[in-house]
């Protein structure tokens, strides 16, 4: 995975982004005993303690240590949390635009020493109960983290990690595979033209086709452009063509040692055990060395300066005039640590390029007025709330969170375990401020105004990019062939053979280490769920250790909608809450909003019928959360935007909309594969033709559409129309989690609330079945189907859908199995090892379809091809008893995820599915049998509906005839 830290989000401390999450955070046993049992200068396992740290406001102890005889540095955060995590990371500087941190991160997880079969690490996804499990390189550094609930299983992927990244086999093929390389169009067939294929090279392609990536690159290296950050990590498809297996090999001897690494470790298991392991199976292996990876200080600018790129037109943007971006990024002091040097960028996208000067005027003259002004004392405050809400509001991926947003900063030298200091972070922020009234402004004229260290840039549309691509790829492919002589050509030849040949071969992972279906706990862990009937309301109650924080939900069913009002509903959901009420103004609203709360929400709901794929629930779902002694504050806002919501001041909905259309344009790049699902699924499920008209591209085009009206009259009116179906009680339910402490206090603040609601409830809703409003249409039948949604992509995401169940049938567990054992057995080796696609699967979802898709693919048609032997695959055998059992601890690894405290019992709240339920899908789950396989298989992926849908460029085969072309 490549990730770049975009211009524009380094501004806001990562530490305000930590979400917590533990048994109790009243107290912290695993923390107290590790504060007692680790002091400075202890020595176990070859390390030594340098630093233990109790940092009571994250309920948590630090533990650094260094090891004695690599210099390995070591973060332990000892915590009562039983997602445990592991992460080792590296500083890595390439210094050329081969992606070759990038490949490497790729090749190191396809074979070890002591594991050397194919792929481990997509095998680990198999052989193991984690909750995450991953890898990424980013500008300067590379890491693999995962995550567990299960201490045998901990050890088990930690065994494969560390032999993953010090001991990789780094095989020619497997480079090949992952990297780049020559092979003929069709690998067996001489006379088939021979063109470039590898996984990341067509990832890289389909990343530097969106304009946002672009600009985030170009930025950086224009901002930084003395040492690694003037190349692009990632991997510029053209030049990683250029990337040999040598190069790789020797990157990985320069970059991958214990004296260049940085080990985490996280949650309730002993930290003894976790050193003794990795000192055993990897650092005792090595010595210290003097690792030159060092990034030296930028070069201070003198004077400031500006840059002008482009990127492709954006076919879907509302305004074809509209697609310039600037921007203004200023060299700081390291306080983030994004990079070295850290960076703040100011801009604006979607602007005429006429407009580039009147866009520097505003950013100066605002800089200005700042200086002069000072911030308003509210914006502060908001700011310091929502420090403390970060500090309380709990999330279950704490330690992966943590890792994430540390590993830039400690990268680079820093104090980790200072970082984690919120308290004393915040007491020294307001001692300053209130020794100097100026502090906020005299950072303000100095790293702003005063700075010359300054890129402006500017991006612009170019008509011409992809082609210019394209000639350049096709150039280079030409100066290639040009160079073989006879001889390499009929290697390039038996290389593809040879390449295809172990793509093929079944596997021998015998010696990887797995979890058994002994070790997955066979019932499910229950919620309480009290209930309560207020003023005629449905009310759901889950007592929870939440830490001082109350979360609310709502549902407010429509019943049937007409399609012309229906569309307009995800609009409705993104602007009620941001264009201001009676008694505030958006912008004043916005304030409270971040004063009182954690956010809220609005969102569209559409929940199929668990019993029925004919019925389904639609309406809106409201969210926020807060602390507990903001609660009135809370209800008093969602009281505003019921009984006064301003939704016809016209200039506010247009900046609105145009953000939203464009913000939906840009996730097309990112998403493909799930907006092609949805189209997909559109033809063959009620609930996945309402998705696809609220989320699908009909969705993204709707919205470019109506971003490109002047007149937004009839807009405004059916969102008034909207809004008088869903703002007021009737019909809606809701749902509260609180600490048991809280929640008569959140109990009479609900009630107080509904009783202010416009409207009156339908009639009284003594349970949950009375609650949901399930509809059915009866005029929708399942369709084949086939369309090719046109876009100048140089990738395609491609899916496939048929009908299945709802939630509770009896073959819902078995098409889960079902769909993993396709993923990780069939379509792993057919549409990524060998088609070159960075991604596919299969998925059995809650709109009663069961889903193929495939993500940035170099193939469209053979892709479908594939798609449709699955299950002649199914039926010649392909998998074996060992096989269904790592599909089902895949499933299990999936439906067991940790759920938050303040998370608890939502999932009935808005489905219906009661832990009940669950546990007779539980058990089916661990009986589904072999046998029961290959049956589902010939009863659901035999004759039936098929829809087939395609985002991609220009596609000779779907001119042909059966396909509708969309724009």
């Amino acid at each position: 995975m490549y990730r770049i830290l975009r211009a524009g989000n380094r501004g806001r401390n990562c530490i305000a982004k930590w979400r917590h999450f533990g048994r109790d955070c009243t107290t912290s046993t695993v923390s107290k005993e590790a504060l007692d049992r680790y002091h400075p200068g202890v020595t176990l396992h070859g390390y030594q303690v340098e630093r233990v740290e109790e940092v009571p406001e994250l309920y948590l102890t630090a533990i650094k240590l260094s090891h004695l005889q690599t210099g390995a540095e070591h973060l332990h955060i000892a915590r009562d949390d039983s997602n445990n995590v592991f992460s080792v990371g590296f500083r890595t500087t390439p210094m050329d635009d081969t992606g070759v941190s990038h490949i490497l991160e790729h090749t190191v997880l396809c074979g070890s020493h002591r594991y050397p079969c194919r792929d481990p690490f997509f095998k680990m996804l198999n052989r193991s109960l984690s909750t995450f499990m991953n890898a990424w390189t980013a500008s300067d550094y590379t890491m693999y983290p995962f995550s567990t609930q299960n201490g045998k299983d901990f050890q088990n992927l930690l065994s494969v990690y560390l032999d993953a990244v010090f001991f990789p086999n780094l095989d020619k093929l497997d480079f090949l595979q992952e990297g780049w390389r020559l092979e003929h169009g069709a690998t067996e067939d001489r006379a088939s033209p021979i063109t470039f294929k590898g996984v990341v090279f067509n990832e890289m392609k389909g990343a530097m086709s969106s304009a946002a990536q672009l600009y985030a690159v170009g930025c950086q290296n224009r901002l930084l452009p003395s040492h690694t950050y003037s190349y692009n990590s990632g991997g510029d498809p053209i030049a990683i063509l250029d990337l040999t297996h040598q190069q790789l090999k020797d990157f990985h001897a320069s970059h991958y040692h214990p004296s260049n690494a940085r080990f985490f470790t996280y949650g309730d298991q002993p930290l003894d055990a976790h050193l003794q392991l990795i000192n055993e199976s990897a650092l005792e292996h090595f010595q210290r060395i003097d690792s030159d990876t060092d990034i030296p200080d930028e070069t201070v600018w003198t004077e400031k300066r500006s840059a002008a790129i482009t990127c492709p037109p954006d076919t879907m943007a509302p305004d074809p005039d509209k697609q310039t971006t600037v921007s203004v990024s200023y060299l700081l002091p390291r306080y983030d640590g994004s990079t070295r040097d850290a960076s703040f960028s100011i801009g604006l996208q979607g602007i005429h390029q006429d407009d580039e000067e009147r866009v520097r005027g505003i950013i100066q003259e605002t800089l200005n007025k700042v200086v002069r002004e000072g911030f308003e004392a509210d914006r502060i405050e908001a700011v310091l709330h929502s420090v403390e809400l970060a500090q309380r509001h709990q999330s279950t991926t704490f330690g992966i969170q943590i890792i994430s947003s540390l590993m830039p900063m400690w990268n680079q030298d820093g104090d980790p375990i200072s970082s984690l200091q919120l308290d004393r972070l915040v007491a020294s922020f307001k001692r300053k401020l209130a020794e100097n009234p100026r502090y906020l402004q005299d950072l303000v004229q100095r790293y702003f105004i005063d700075n010359n260290h300054q890129l402006w840039l500017e991006m612009s549309p170019d008509s011409e990019y992809t082609p210019k691509q394209e000639k350049e790829e096709a150039a280079k492919l030409e100066e290639r062939l040009r160079e073989l002589t006879n001889d390499d050509k009929e290697q390039v030849y038996q290389t593809g053979l040879q390449l295809a040949d172990a793509q093929n071969q079944e596997a021998d992972i015998s010696c990887l280490p797995t979890v058994t279906i002994s070790d997955i706990d066979p019932k499910t862990k229950r919620t309480v769920i009290k209930t309560e009937n207020l003023s005629g309301s449905y009310v759901q109650l889950h007592e929870q250790p939440t830490n001082g924080v109350t979360y609310f939900r709502g549902v407010s069913p429509l019943g049937a909608l007409d399609t012309d009002l229906l569309l307009y509903l995800p609009l409705f959901c993104n602007i009620v809450t941001q264009m201001g009420t009676d008694e505030s103004n958006f912008r004043e609203f916005a304030k409270q909003e971040e004063l009182k709360t954690g956010g809220l929400s609005v969102s569209p709901h559409i929940v199929q019928n668990a019993s029925s794929t004919d019925a389904y629930e639609l309406g809106i779902v409201l969210g926020s959360h807060c602390l507990d002694r903001k609660l009135d504050d809370m209800m008093n806002l969602w009281q505003q935007i019921f009984n006064s919501v301003t939704l016809s001041d016209h200039d506010r909905l247009s900046t609105l909309i145009r953000m939203e259309a464009s913000d939906l344009s840009n996730s097309v790049a990112f998403m493909g594969h799930a907006f092609a699902m949805r189209g997909a699924a559109s033809a063959v499920s009620t609930v996945g033709k309402l998705s696809e008209l609220t989320g699908g591209i009909t969705q993204v085009n709707l919205m470019k559409q109506i971003a490109e009206l002047e007149d937004l009259s009839e807009v405004i009116s059916k969102l008034q129309r909207l809004s008088s179906l869903v703002l007021n009680r009737t019909d809606m339910r809701f749902c509260l989690n609180a600490s048991p402490e809280s929640m008569s206090a959140a109990v009479n603040a609900l009630g107080q609330f509904i009783d202010q609601l416009p409207g009156a409830p339908a009639s009284s809703k003594p349970s949950l079945d009375s609650a949901q409003a399930f509809i059915t249409d009866e005029e929708f039948n399942p369709t084949s189907s086939q369309k090719h949604f046109r876009i100048p992509f140089p990738v395609n995401y491609v899916s496939m859908a048929t009908t299945a169940v709802p939630y509770k049938h009896g073959d819902f567990p078995k098409l889960m199995v079902l769909a993993r054992l396709l993923s990780s057995k069939f379509l792993h080796k057919e549409i990524r090892e060998k088609g070159g696609a960075y991604g596919s699967g299969a998925s059995i979802g809650t709109d009663g379809t069961f889903k193929f898709y495939s993500y940035r693919d170099p193939h469209s048609m053979d892709t479908l091809e594939v798609f449709r032997r699955s299950l002649s695959w199914m039926q010649s055998g392909g998998f074996t008893a060992h096989d269904l059992d790592e599909a089902k601890f895949a499933v299990f690894s999936n439906v067991d995820s940790p759920i938050a405290p303040g998370s608890k019992g939502v999932s009935t709240f808005l489905n219906g599915v009661t832990d009940d339920d669950r546990q007779t899908q539980r058990d089916r789950l661990f009986k589904v049998s072999s046998h029961d396989i290959t049956d589902t298989a010939d009863r659901y992926l035999g004759e039936r509906w098929y829809s087939s849908y395609l985002i991609g460029p220009e596609n000779d085969a779907t001119k042909q005839g059966g396909w509708t072309l969309q724009e």
